[in-house]
């Protein structure tokens, strides 16, 4: 099979041995993959995936199941979309059964490929580990982000009144048209924030240099949970607001969790944020779609930090 990897900074479509499908598992021929920043960093060679997953890149993908082993309740034919470990931007993934769900109703493959690994971790994240309670506010850093976006929609449809930090003014109108209450550009002054806090809980990508805006805007009892580092991974902290405050900070990661973690995680996904696919209140936010080919640019795309929402690369176009 074709799959795309990093190879010295560069991306390259190698051939690849196909897998076997095990017991529990299922092959799915992949029809898109979301495109995620763990992508660039592994064609950097800053981020390996965990021991034994693919060295393929794409920690999502939709397409068709094509084959089935024991124990699996998918069928032939089924569309879904995977969360995955790596393996994504492949012509076919095998993957653990429990790790994939059904299509919405009414969604093409292309913008399935865009909802698992951003759902998935805005929901862990903000509802499982900081477990937000309706009418607590939340401010999300990189609210345009893909994470930004999924956690927008789920902060109005489970009654969190949020904001945001963000790039520019139109990011900014893209956050409030989803449901954010307002925010700020990070490039002029996000001290201003302090106007919409104090808050309950902060999903913060950021890290580094975000450390001491975040431990002032929390409020007593507060979360800070940081998925990221992008502003960098060491910094100062002060401990007398973490203590008066009694401030929960939580670092997470999703990828290199356990198998039966991200079974149960996708199981409450199916039975909690699923349903609202259907019911018009979540959508995919997907801004747009390269071909294979232009996997390149896809990246560079990507880099640029101007996406609104999601980028998927079109694997198969016979699919989507």
């Amino acid at each position: 099979m074709k799959a795309l990897q990093g190879v010295e900074g560069r991306l390259e479509w190698l051939q690849q041995p196909t897998l076997a499908c095990d017991v529990g598992e299922i092959r799915i021929k992949v029809a898109a993959a979301g495109l995620n920043r763990a992508d660039l960093l592994q064609r950097a060679g800053l981020y390996p995936p965990p021991p034994g997953a693919s060295e393929t890149l794409g920690l999502e993908c939709a397409g068709v199941v094509s084959e089935v082993g024991a124990g699996c309740d998918w069928q032939v034919g089924d569309r879904v979309c995977a969360l995955l470990a790596g393996g994504g931007m492949a012509d076919e993934v095998v993957v653990d059964g429990r790790h994939a769900l059904p299509v919405p109703d009414g969604m093409s493959l292309q913008e399935a490929a865009a909802l698992p690994e951003v759902y998935a971790t805005a929901w862990l994240n903000l509802f499982q580990l900081a477990a937000l309670k309706p009418g607590e506010k939340v401010l999300l850093h990189a609210g345009a982000s893909g994470v930004g976006s999924a956690a927008i929609q789920l902060c109005k449809a489970f009654g969190n009144p949020c904001w945001v930090s963000v790039g520019s003014a139109e990011r900014l109108a893209h956050c409030e048209a989803l449901g954010a209450q307002g925010g700020v550009l990070r490039s002029e002054d996000l001290q201003a924030l302090r106007d919409f806090g104090p808050f309950d809980v902060i999903l913060d990508p950021v890290g580094g240099q975000y450390v001491g805006l975040n431990l002032e805007l929390l409020a007593r009892d507060g979360r800070w949970v940081n998925i990221g580092l992008m502003g960098g991974r060491t910094a100062e902290l002060d401990l007398a607001l973490v203590l008066g405050k009694r401030i929960q900070l939580i670092g997470s990661t999703l990828r290199n969790r356990d198998e039966l973690f991200k079974a149960e995680l996708l199981q409450a996904l199916r039975q909690h944020v699923w349903p609202l696919f259907t019911e018009g209140r979540l959508s995919a936010q997907l801004q747009g779609s390269f071909a294979a080919k232009d996997a390149e640019q896809a990246f560079e795309v990507l880099a640029s930090n101007q996406v609104n929402g999601k980028l998927v690369l079109v694997i198969d176009p016979s699919l989507v």
